[in-house]
């Protein structure tokens, strides 16, 4: 984010300088230098806002460039911090540019319009605009309290009233204004009637020190969300995403036509949040639709927390081999959360004998609704067997003569928000090109290396202490004692010199105050345990401990991975060097981006850690 007052913005727009900055300030905040598409739209669409505001006398306005909404890598182009004339209280509008000379609304959906640069329909700028004041009001504590005090509009300098007219159908709104540049003297009265001509450096301060409540974590709004939709804010991709499904179940209703709907998107994207949002607004409409993972912690979280107090919620969630039997397109929609942990079929040791068969997941799951809904992540696959990814999807749509639209999420809500950690992890661990760099902080994730297992558990206490929440997990390299007798306390399996401790409970059932598997990460009494990939994957915390274990670690140049250090049964014999080698660096990818506050990372291995502190430098 770069901040300056509107005068100085102008000036520096003129000679070059400001898009220079911009540059520098992106490439630290997220790690790679901005494409020159971006550095163009600056180029084009800066000076023609700031030329409005020194027309329009708000001189001494604080402009807030590339701000950061917060805990998402979301950016809005401009966000004006001033003082509202008529209150005198901080006044903010938050402005989205775009250079589009025209645009349409999508035929039947008028939140989405149709841009001749853009193959896929993409979210109304009224809406995008209109989406970014509802977060900031809901997770900026200065406007938590307040949030008349901040207002939206998209400005769109190149087009024509013609060219865009068709945009106001989605409804206009003060958090949602439209401005086309022969509208120019609207947008400046609009401008002028939340901004008063003064100095607007308080304004800016308070809200970029306002309190960021953490991001409404998932699980402890499921129920209301399948009931009530408001508690999340979707998105720009998130709503287009939400959008298209919609549109699917429509044209599927009224037109007879199947469609297969794909959602891309790495850790934290909110692929979850889109299904919970699908889900509820199906299940209220009372059209038959049902949620399904291949993740048995993710289905029983879900079930418990969303069927709480309503039984009939927790039959909404199932899983991938439910459908075996199912009648075809029974269903209006089948939501698969998690769909990178399809399996090649659904037969497994306990499946009955009249039931097999060797017809692939992906099929069983197309056929059983209407409009089929994918959510995956590409790069979780983190055992022998899971396989689901975008080819195969749109490969089995192809061979029923069916549509697959694909939408890809790119901004995160875990770790942050914070795009250069996300990077800092690919790139460690081998799975992003360019190898380990050294980590440059930014103000929305910590990272730290810990000396000792003791000494990540005890700062995990102190953050706990504070009232965050905190879990520790661990690559697969120790036994896994599975049965318990009753009333003994879990075994500590987890040993690392002097300090040894448990892993999460195997089972459904709690064990002498350790919650079940499928809770360990949302109960707060799972602390105590070390969890692994399959009870972490889906979930978030504030804080997390992870421990590197001698599977995988630094010798002289790069990453060795050691197979014979792992325990996870589910690496067989057969299982290839290079697949194995794989799948424990994505574990490791997992396990370092569930904290959404900040990680401690610790390696068993000395000469690990002593690379790990050449790159987290304290």
């Amino acid at each position: 984010m770069l901040r300056d007052s509107a005068s100085n913005a102008a000036a520096q727009a003129l000679n070059g300088t400001l898009f220079l900055r911009l540059e520098e300030h992106f490439a630290h905040d997220h790690g790679h230098r901005p494409n020159p598409a971006e550095v163009r739209s600056w180029k084009r669409s800066l000076p023609a806002l700031t030329g409005v505001l020194l027309e329009a006398g708000l001189h001494e306005v604080t402009v807030l460039l590339e701000y950061g909404l917060p805990l998402t890598s979301k950016r809005a182009d401009v966000v004006l911090a001033g003082v509202h004339p008529g209150t005198g209280e901080p006044s903010y509008v938050v402005v989205e540019l775009k250079q589009w000379s025209q645009a349409v609304p999508e035929e039947d959906d008028p939140l989405l319009c149709r841009v001749d640069a853009y193959k896929r329909p993409v979210l109304n700028p009224v809406e995008q605009v209109r989406g970014y004041c509802d977060y900031l009001a809901s997770f900026n504590g200065t406007l938590t309290d307040h949030p008349d005090r901040v207002a939206g509009a998209a400005y769109l300098h190149n087009a024509t009233e013609f060219g865009i007219s068709g945009l106001a159908e989605v409804g206009e709104s003060e958090r949602g204004r439209l401005f086309s540049e022969e509208r120019r003297g609207a947008f400046i009265d609009f401008l002028r009637s939340r901004l008063a001509p003064v100095n607007g450096a308080s304004a800016a301060d308070e809200l970029l020190a306002g309190k960021i409540g953490p991001s409404k974590q998932l699980m402890a709004v499921a129920a209301a969300e399948v009931r009530d939709r408001e508690q999340f804010v979707l998105l720009d991709e998130q709503r287009v995403a939400y959008e298209t499904v919609m549109r699917a179940v429509r044209n599927a209703a009224q037109a007879d036509r199947k469609n297969v709907v794909v959602v891309t998107g790495g850790p934290g994207t909110g692929k979850s949040v889109i299904a919970l949002s699908v889900l509820g607004e199906l299940y209220r409409q009372g059209r038959p639709a049902l949620h399904a993972t291949g993740s048995q912690s993710f289905t029983k979280t879900m079930r418990k927390v969303a069927g709480a107090r309503k039984r009939e919620v927790q039959d909404l969630f199932k899983y991938f081999n439910s459908f075996m039997t199912a009648e075809r397109n029974a269903l209006d929609v089948i939501v698969c959360d998690e769909a990178h942990r399809m399996r090649k079929t659904s037969a497994n040791r306990y499946t009955p004998a009249n039931q097999r068969s060797d017809r692939p997941q992906v099929e069983e799951l197309i056929d059983s609704a209407r409009v089929p809904v994918f959510l995956l992540d590409e790069h979780q696959i983190v055992r022998p067997g899971e396989m689901g990814n975008v080819d195969q999807i749109r490969a089995a749509a192809s061979a029923k003569g069916l549509t697959c639209t694909v939408v890809p999420l790119e901004s995160q809500f875990r770790c942050g928000g914070s795009d250069a950690y996300l990077l800092w992890v690919l790139r460690l661990l081998g799975l992003e090109a360019g190898g380990p760099t050294v980590w440059d902080p930014d103000d929305k994730m910590q990272l730290m290396v810990a000396d000792s297992p003791e000494q990540m558990e005890s700062f995990l206490e102190d953050m706990r202490a504070r009232g965050y929440s905190a879990r520790m997990s661990a690559g697969y390299c120790w036994k896994w004692t599975k049965e318990t007798a009753p009333g003994q306390a879990l075994p500590a399996d987890v040993v690392i010199g002097d300090w040894a401790r448990p892993w999460n409970v195997f089972g459904d059932r709690a064990v002498a105050g350790a919650p079940p598997s499928a809770l360990w990460a949302t109960d707060p009494a799972g602390f105590g345990q070390i969890g692994c990939v399959y009870t972490a994957q889906g979930f978030e915390y504030d804080w997390s401990g992870v421990v590197l274990g001698p599977d995988l670690v630094w010798r002289d140049e790069g990453w060795v991975t050691d197979r014979t250090q792992s325990k996870d049964p589910a690496f067989k014999r057969s299982t290839p060097d290079d697949e194995v080698d794989l799948l424990i660096r994505n574990t490791y990818k997992v396990l370092l981006t569930r904290g959404m506050i900040g990680t401690v990372v610790y390696s068993t291995d000395e000469r690990t850690r002593t690379k790990l502190r050449e790159l987290v430098q304290a």
